[in-house]
């Protein structure tokens, strides 16, 4: 179910939208979902960052000790499914401002459905050049949001006017969301928590 989910919001988004709106599956659906999906980047980056090193430009490229990599895998896997339970929350949160009253389960479909291709960037990290995972990411951005203005309307039961307003709330969530992510790692960084390479 979980694949035939991903593959109608690449195929038919909107239809896969109605279809996941008229089946409302269980908290525990969405929740094995976000935990599936939320490893592609995790395991992806860590492979990357031991076995081949990442190339950001001229030079070797870099690499990571097996423990520092690992460590940040875990780190990352945590704040991704984080992430998505807390732009669930913001999602519901706001959703009385607009007219609606979804479930935390509706909102949290919302969510994780919408990051999917977020995660899926993660297969880029296989091929580790900074400028490729850049477009690739932008790409994924660009859908993902994409998928976000297509579903609220649907998922949320208002109308595309006001879905649009609310779909554009929760972007701006979601990039806050992102800012409070990298200041985090950036405060455990400079307090003693940074990667270890090898040489």
């Amino acid at each position: 179910m979980i694949l035939n989910h991903l593959w109608g919001l690449y195929a038919h988004p909107k239809e896969e939208w109605h279809t996941i709106d008229n089946r409302h599956e269980s908290l525990k659906y969405s929740l094995t979902h976000i935990l599936l999906v939320a490893l592609i980047p995790s395991i992806c980056a860590y492979f990357s960052a031991v076995n081949i090193g990442w190339s950001i430009g001229v030079g070797e490229p870099i690499r990571l000790t097996s423990d520092s990599a690992a460590m940040l895998a875990v780190a990352m896997y945590v704040a991704l499914i984080v992430g998505v339970f807390a732009l669930a929350y913001l999602a519901h949160w706001m959703a009385h401002t607009f007219g609606s009253e979804p479930t935390y389960t509706q909102t949290l479909e919302l969510a994780s459905y919408t990051s999917t291709p977020l995660f899926m960037v993660g297969l880029a990290s296989l091929y580790p050049e900074l400028w490729f995972v850049m477009l690739v990411g932008l790409a994924g951005l660009s859908y993902s949001v994409y998928l976000l203005y297509v579903g609220v309307p649907i998922l949320m039961h208002i109308p595309e006017e006001r879905g649009f307003i609310y779909a554009s709330s929760v972007v701006t969530c979601g990039l806050i969301l992102l800012v409070c992510v990298l200041t985090a790692t950036a405060i455990m960084w400079s307090s003693g928590f940074a990667p270890v390479f090898t040489h």
